[in-house]
């Protein structure tokens, strides 16, 4: 029955901030991520709608919305939760993909439901959803560099190209991750692509 007559049936979000001086920040590489997937489903994500930049696609027969929001990453629940009224999509049908500073740099953690972490873009989802019951895809971006660092400030870092190489090594893995938790197979898509980051090699 959901979006039986607009044709959406899921939506899936990349959360972070928009202009140009967040793009390779720390906290946008849900940004990047959302866009890497679009792309292997032939799909550009620039039309402005819900206050996002979006794009429909098909991922495994069901059609989706690719969602960028607009809103700043603390409003990001405006957009989701506006898109997700219009096309009556239920929780456990939006997928979302967001930075997680508890996890090591190039891990990556998939769950189909829980609390926010801290993750002030997770919470303005779950405001607005009035649910934790959605799946969500989380990329490791390490830890503040020391105790007393500003958290705002380690995630509106940017990126050192070490370590964008290890996060982007999990963007392959995103299609088939999100067509299993499509699918309804969240456990066997956590069993399977749930992973701890490659350990860098010595030099010799």
């Amino acid at each position: 029955m959901f979006g039986k007559t607009s044709g959406v049936e899921f939506l899936i979000v990349g959360l972070g901030n928009p202009g140009s001086d967040y793009e390779m920040t720390r906290h946008n590489i849900g940004f990047r991520a959302l866009d890497f997937l679009a792309g292997a489903c032939n799909t550009e994500v620039r039309r402005l709608k819900h206050m996002a930049l979006t794009g429909r696609g098909t991922v495994a027969g069901h059609g989706v919305l690719f969602m960028k929001p607009q809103t700043y990453m603390n409003r990001s629940g405006e957009s989701v939760g506006d898109a997700a009224r219009f096309y009556k999509i239920p929780p456990e049908h939006i997928i979302v993909i967001s930075d997680d500073v508890s996890l090591p740099v190039g891990a990556m953690r998939i769950r189909t439901s829980g609390s926010a972490g801290g993750h002030n873009g997770l919470k303005s989802v779950q405001e607005h959803l009035s649910s934790d019951r959605y799946p969500r895809i989380k990329l490791g971006v390490g830890e503040k560099a020391h105790a007393d660092m500003d958290l705002a400030d380690h995630v509106l870092g940017k990126f050192s190209p070490e370590d964008f190489r290890l996060i982007s090594e999990n963007f392959p893995s995103l299609l088939p991750t999100v067509e299993l938790l499509i699918a309804g197979e969240g456990e066997k898509a956590m069993a399977k692509y749930n992973r701890s980051p490659q350990k860098k090699r010595p030099e010799v």
